[in-house]
């Protein structure tokens, strides 16, 4: 029994070291978790929690540095305050973000990218009645910057989302938000 404990941790922890990909390799990681989202430049408004759930490709292109790029779907958006109160702007965006992933510590990445995203839902909802959002743009174009730490295949990945180009065609708001997810890479 003794044995079979041993041989059981020696497999995680060799897991644990091998966190990021070997040159050539590829990998895939499903993820999903939050987006806490806002609009820049938008009065009464504040944050909208939303989903964030999709799938990411990598391969290691060099030592401790790593090419992905996938597509999430992102609730984006935001809430409104004060005499908007009730109110939520529903933007909903499929992104597909291209990053570099550079590896300053085993398991643990800095990322930078940029990310075009396609939008797939702009509703305002308010006491239970919802309305399409006119003059929303169906592309936005973002710069994700995060870290990211990965141990045993499980990755716990944070980025700001710095929105480039206006949210709508008559408004100089833009997206501005984080995306918190865990998800599980799995080398092939």
């Amino acid at each position: 029994m003794k044995k079979l404990f041993f041989i059981a941790a020696m497999m995680v922890a060799t897991l644990s070291a091998n966190a990021q990909n070997e040159v050539g390799q590829w990998s895939i990681k499903p993820m999903a978790g939050v987006n806490l989202a806002t609009m820049t430049k938008a009065d009464n408004t504040k944050m909208r929690v939303g989903l964030a759930a999709g799938a990411e490709f990598a391969v290691g292109a060099a030592e401790n540095f790593e090419i992905s790029f996938g597509a999430l779907y992102s609730m984006q958006g935001a809430k409104g305050k004060g005499i908007n109160d009730g109110i939520t702007m529903k933007l909903d965006y499929i992104n597909i973000p291209v990053l570099a992933n550079y590896y300053v510590a085993r398991g643990f990445a800095i990322k930078a990218g940029v990310q075009p995203g396609f939008n797939v839902k702009k509703k305002l909802t308010a006491d239970g009645a919802s309305a399409d959002i006119d003059g929303v743009k169906g592309f936005a174009f973002s710069v994700p910057v995060g870290l990211s730490y990965e141990v045993g295949g499980v990755v716990l990945d944070a980025r700001y989302n710095w929105g480039i180009t206006k949210a709508a065609k008559d408004s100089d708001s833009k997206h501005s938000y984080f995306t918190i997810t865990l998800g599980y890479k799995i080398p092939f």
